[in-house]
C-alpha cells in the first residue's frame, strides 16, 4: 500500500494530541482519497485529531466496491522504510508482489504482513485484470527503534483465530486478546481484531486498560461503547478501559485496533516511518535514483516516485 497524496506534509507527535491515558469517545471523519485510479479509499489515520493509536499508524479502509476490468487495484512498486504495512483481506483478492521475491496472492480472511525495517519495496495489484470486488483494510505498524533498521521480511497468514462470543464472531488479526495469540509477527505491545455480527448481538469484549482503543465499521452499523457507529467515522475510545460493550441489530462488521501508547516520537512522509527528515530524504534520494532499493518484478503497475520534498522541509522549518 501507498499514502498516494500529491503533496504529503511530514507528520509528527507534535502536531496531535497524546493518549488521554483515561477513557473518552471522539468521534473522527475518515478522509476519503484515491489509491490508484479510480479507487476511493476511507483514511481513518492519521488524522489531524489522531496520528496513531498504539504503534498503528496508519488505516485506509477500501471498499467494499465492484470494479470493471482492467480497475481495481493498480498500486505500483514503492519503497517503505520504518514500518509494517498489514493487509486485512474482506472481499477479493490482491497479489502482493515485493523485492525479496515473495509473490503472494491474498484472499478474504487472510492476513499479508510485510516488515520493511532497514527497506523493501512492493507492488499490489488487483489478479488478471478482470472485473472483481475489492473490501479491505490496510494498515501500518511503525517499529519501534530497536527494530526499525531490521532487515526486510514477509509473512502470509491464511489462518487466524476465531472466537466466538455470545454469537459475535471474533478474528484475532493481530497481538493477544481473549486467551488466543495471532501468529503475525509484531514489535510492539498491540491488538487488532475484527468483530463480526452476522445478526442480533449484544456483548462486552475484554480489553488491556494500559491500551489505547479505536473502532472502525467496515459494513454495517454497530453500537460500540454506547455510540452508533457507521463506515466512515473512526471511534477513538482512549485507555483506561477493562471491557468493550458491543452491540448490533443485524449484520455488521468493526475493525477493533488497540497498543500501548507509542513512546518514541516519529516522523511520517510519503511511505517512510522515520526519526528525522534527513532520514527521510536520504531515502526519497535512493528511491528516485534507482539506488539501494530493490527490484519488484512481474507488476503490471508502473513504478510510482517519490513526491517533492518542499512539503516536508517546510513543515521542519516552521516548528523549528
Amino acid at each position: 500500500m501507498s499514502n498516494n497524496d500529491a503533496n504529503p506534509s511530514g507528520s509528527s507527535p507534535r502536531d496531535f494530541p497524546h493518549c488521554p491515558g483515561h477513557p473518552v469517545l471522539e468521534a473522527i471523519p475518515a478522509r476519503v482519497t484515491e489509491l490508484g485510479e479510480g479507487l476511493l479509499i476511507r483514511r481513518a489515520l492519521p488524522t489531524r485529531q489522531r496520528r496513531m493509536v498504539g504503534a498503528w499508524c496508519f488505516l485506509d479502509h477500501a471498499g467494499p466496491l465492484d470494479y470493471g476490468p482492467g480497475a481495481g487495484m493498480r498500486v505500483g512498486p514503492h519503497p517503505h522504510i520504518g514500518l509494517q504495512t498489514f493487509t486485512w483481506m474482506i472481499e477479493g483478492e490482491i497479489l502482493h508482489r515485493d523485492s525479496l521475491g515473495y509473490e503472494q496472492l491474498i484472499r478474504p480472511g487472510q492476513v499479508n504482513l510485510m516488515t520493511a525495517g532497514g527497506g523493501i519495496v512492493h507492488a499490489e495489484d488487483s489478479v488478471n485484470g478482470e472485473a472483481g470486488r475489492l473490501h479491505a483494510a490496510q494498515l501500518w505498524i511503525a517499529l519501534p527503534e530497536a527494530e526499525r533498521h531490521r532487515a526486510p521480511a514477509f509473512e502470509h497468514h491464511p489462518r487466524l483465530p476465531v472466537i466466538e462470543r455470545d454469537g459475535l464472531v471474533i478474528t484475532l488479526l493481530a497481538g493477544t486478546a481473549l486467551g488466543e495469540t495471532s501468529p503475525a509477527r509484531i514489535y510492539s505491545p498491540l491488538v487488532g481484531m475484527d468483530l463480526h455480527a452476522h445478526g442480533s448481538v449484544a456483548t462486552g469484549i475484554p480489553l488491556d486498560p494500559a491500551f489505547e482503543y479505536a473502532a472502525l465499521s467496515l459494513r454495517g452499523e454497530a453500537t460500540v461503547a454506547g455510540t452508533l457507529l457507521a463506515p466512515g467515522t473512526l471511534l477513538y475510545l482512549g485507555s483506561g478501559r477493562n471491557s468493550l460493550a458491543f452491540a448490533a441489530a443485524a449484520e455488521a462488521q468493526v475493525l477493533l485496533l488497540g497498543g500501548e501508547p507509542f513512546a518514541e516520537e516519529i516522523l511520517m512522509w510519503w511511505n517512510f516511518v522515520a526519526r528525522t527528515p534527513a532520514e527521510i530524504e536520504a531515502a526519497t534520494r535512493e528511491w528516485n535514483s534507482g539506488r539501494v532499493f530493490g527490484e519488484v518484478k512481474g507488476s503490471p503497475s508502473p513504478r510510482m516516485p517519490a513526491p517533492d520534498m518542499a512539503g516536508l522541509r517546510a513543515r521542519t522549518v516552521k516548528r523549528d
